[in-house]
């Protein structure tokens, strides 16, 4: 390891992230940003409550006479699971979950939903994405040998939620981005790209597909922040920020009320995610988003340090475990485990080596930054 590696002394996000810094005491920009920026304007408390409560008025009536006054993506994960269970019992909301299918689901996340759906006595709408298409998009970003290999399902999640919000004018769109859990943001090194940038999706389509997206929902970061809820009134809503949200109990609640079932780790509903950070990105380019997932908790008060540092000196899955994953991945992409292999073992390379618009989204995220709206830290 380089003599210039440092980890942070508080929480453990490291010199891997290329832009971070430390103070003189060896505490990262993360954990500074938290305590100065996050933190004070973080409420899941009973000022939290009244916002919640307001909140909840706001859309019960606006949505008077409609089927449905807002919708959840659902993912069968924990965040997305408890956003549903916290507009139906605590704010007594009618919402419309909606599902995206792009072909990695796991068993347990089909059955989580189930049993939200029977739960909650809710409706579900599944939106299928077309297989060819999409695998053909995942092919091209991992031939692409850059680091943001979730883009793509990123793409279709999010861009089918917004466009059917649209079509069906359901204003309010509620989902489990939250504070507790996600205060410490993956920085762009590690695939963390901040938005659907249509012009880099583009880009590396056109070099390595074979196939047109005929289909593919791929809505821009700039219709969706801009046109759509700027122009149009679209409101995304975070109300996890708005509760006490400590992942431990939620599960348990999930569990007890519904027999929801608990993930070995975050983003552990899609099977392509799973593979694709526990072992293509740390095996790859040498990057733990574990680091952000467990520093996130550190700093909200949910995980010890030394835990956190145990639980990554291992795989969150076993080698064998791993490796039939590896057989499984080039499979259902058409690839022979060689093919796949080839590209693992290919140059590694950056969204910066394809065209996008990475600038502009920049500047977007700064007025936001400058406006309260975002808070975490965006490199």
């Amino acid at each position: 390891m380089s003599e210039r590696y440092r980890i942070c002394v508080n929480c453990i996000m490291d010199t891997t992230d290329p832009g971070i810094s430390f103070d003189e005491e060896g505490v990262c920009d993360y954990c500074s940003n938290f305590k100065n920026e996050i933190e004070p304007n973080w409420y899941p408390n009973t000022k939290g409550q009244t916002e919640l409560a307001s909140l909840a008025e706001k859309i019960q009536v606006e949505g008077k006479g409609k089927s449905f006054d807002c919708i959840i993506g659902l993912s069968g994960g924990l965040d997305s699971s408890y956003t549903a269970l916290i507009a139906k019992d605590r704010m007594g909301l009618r919402p419309l979950l909606f599902h995206v299918d792009a072909g990695w689901n796991t068993d347990q996340a089909v059955g989580n939903i189930e049993k939200l759906v029977d739960g909650l006595g809710l409706d579900l709408y599944t939106e299928v994405i077309n297989w060819e298409e999409m695998k053909d998009l995942q092919l091209a970003f991992l031939r692409a040998q850059i680091a943001d290999q979730d883009l793509p399902q990123d793409g279709a999640f999010f861009s089918a939620l917004y466009k059917f919000a649209r079509k069906h004018r359901i204003k309010y769109v509620l989902t489990g981005s939250n504070v507790s859990t996600e205060c410490c943001r993956e920085p762009e090194a590690w695939g963390g790209y901040p938005g659907i940038d249509k012009t880099l999706f583009k880009d590396i389509h056109a070099r390595f597909g074979k196939r047109q997206l005929k289909t593919f929902p791929l809505v821009d970061i700039f219709t969706y922040k801009v046109l759509y809820q700027k122009v149009l009134g679209m409101e995304v809503v975070k109300p996890l920020n708005l509760v006490p949200y400590i992942k431990a109990e939620a599960e348990r609640e999930l569990e007890r009320r519904f027999g929801w079932q608990k993930f070995q780790h975050k983003h552990h509903e899609s099977r392509f995610t799973r593979f694709y950070e526990d072992y293509w990105m740390p095996r790859k380019f040498g990057y733990h988003k574990r680091r952000a997932h467990f520093s996130s908790l550190i700093l909200t008060g949910q995980m010890t340090r030394e835990a956190a540092l145990a639980r990554l000196a291992r795989p969150e899955m076993g080698e064998e475990f791993l490796r039939q994953e590896f057989e499984y991945v080039a499979h259902k992409l058409g690839l022979t485990v060689a093919e796949l292999q080839e590209i693992f073992d290919g140059e590694n390379k950056t969204y910066r080596d394809y065209r996008n618009k990475r600038w502009a989204i920049g500047v977007g995220t700064d007025v936001m930054r400058r406006l309260g709206q975002e808070r975490r830290l965006f490199r």
